[in-house]
């Protein structure tokens, strides 16, 4: 039986590491057969892809570059990593998929929906989420929270205004596709944790 994927998505420092710990953790405990992953990365070539991305001194690369190098990535990943858990019939979670494309390049970046869609049609056609976790809290709160941007971070430099179309992206993309759904985050770290595991359970994912 073919496994279940489930994707988890949230602007920079919208807590995702953190909840995907936790998730690992009480996964864990139910003895569940899962794996974690990530992109960009989760395998050798998208790691090295990853770190082209994200690098703070390559300021000068055009959208089309960046939105081309995450698909590339994508696709990479999907090959060699998420399609052979998912026929072993194992949960992967992992943390950013697709939509994050269409968030971050297609609405923030101004490249479009249709855009993406082209670059990434392996991913929409054969690997759609069975659910998306989008932890929805505003770019503002998120950084406060984390006490700033990481200014080596490429993406995360780009300035709130940036992030600002980057959550109403997300916003935006939860109107179109049931398949995400919008976590709650304005409570403890415990408190969204427990609200991921109730939306796995009345999703059927566990």
């Amino acid at each position: 039986m073919r496994g279940k994927f489930v994707t988890v998505e949230g602007c920079e420092g919208s807590g995702k590491s953190t909840q995907l710990k936790l998730l690992a953790e009480y996964l864990t405990s139910i003895g569940a057969d899962f794996i974690m992953t990530r992109e960009p990365g989760g395998s050798d070539i998208s790691e090295d892809i990853r770190k082209i991305i994200l690098n703070g001194k390559y300021r000068e690369m055009c959208d089309e570059c960046e939105a081309l190098l995450y698909a590339a990535a994508r696709v990479q990943h999907l090959k060699e990593v998420v399609e052979p858990a998912l026929n072993c019939g194992k949960l992967v979670i992992c943390d950013r998929f697709v939509d994050s494309s269409f968030a971050y390049q297609g609405y923030a970046r101004g490249l479009g929906e249709e855009y993406i869609a082209a670059i990434n049609n392996v991913a929409l056609e054969k690997y759609s989420p069975d659910l998306t976790l989008f932890l929805d809290i505003s770019p503002t709160e998120a950084f406060n929270r984390k006490h700033g941007a990481d200014e080596g971070d490429r993406i995360e430099s780009m300035g709130i205004e940036f992030h600002e179309k980057v959550y109403a992206g997300y916003r935006s993309l939860l109107t179109k596709y049931p398949r995400i759904c919008a976590v709650q985050c304005d409570g403890s770290k415990f408190e969204t944790a427990e609200n991921i595991r109730r939306i796995l359970k009345e999703r059927n994912i566990i």
